[in-house]
């Protein structure tokens, strides 16, 4: 039998307090990409009870995505957005999901992210990484975002890092490696930069240090 939303509630409050719980259930989080990183964010996110998650993402699942995408071999070929929210719904039910099945641009960022407290980073190309930052930082100072530099190969996990590069801008990766040089992405180091992420993500919405 499915839990009931006050008996999740009164589980994740016996575990995390009822302060950080209530903050955590009254925020916002949008993660804009839902491959690799942004599927497994979301899904982190999703269990420590954040309320609300903005899904974004214009691609449907493929069979190259399995091996490192929080997907399943029945989901392939569903949008990103809709099968993310799907395998949420069975995690954590009572998690709203607000879903764009778009590319995000420049033009529409600022629209996408607005009611977001946090944007999450989770692009796989540079220009979409910088083109997010860059704009959120520009339109919205007072918002935070988490991005992701630097997971492909077979390196030392504990070169992933987190780094905080201004008072909103937090860098998880180990800054070098790219998978546009040909390096392979392993699913448990692009998992562990993304576990890096929706930590930062719940250490900012804690009022923590993110460091």
């Amino acid at each position: 039998m499915i839990p009931t939303k006050e008996e999740v509630i009164k589980a994740l409050t016996k575990r995390h307090g009822k302060k950080l719980q209530e903050k955590l259930s009254s925020s916002t989080v949008a993660i804009c990409g839902l491959g690799g990183l942004g599927s497994t964010v979301a899904i982190a996110l999703a269990r420590a009870g954040v309320g609300r998650l903005i899904l974004i993402d214009y691609d449907r699942v493929d069979i190259t995505n399995l091996h490192r995408q929080q997907y399943k071999i029945t989901q392939i070929g569903m949008p990103k957005t809709e099968a993310t929210a799907n395998n949420l719904a069975e995690i954590a039910p009572y998690v709203h999901t607000e879903l764009h099945d778009v590319c995000v641009t420049a033009e529409n960022v600022a629209q996408l992210v607005k009611n977001a407290d946090v944007i999450c980073e989770a692009f796989d190309r540079a220009e979409a990484k910088a083109m997010l930052v860059n704009t959120v930082l520009e339109v919205f100072p007072e918002k935070y975002v988490v991005s992701a530099s630097g997971m492909a190969g077979m390196g030392s996990p504990n070169t992933i890092v987190t780094r905080k590069i201004t008072p909103h801008f937090y860098l998880c990766g180990d800054g070098t490696s790219n998978v546009e040089e040909g390096i392979c992405l392993i699913s448990s180091r692009v998992m562990l930069c993304a576990s890096h992420q929706a930590h930062t993500v719940v250490r900012i919405l804690a009022e923590e240090s993110a460091l």
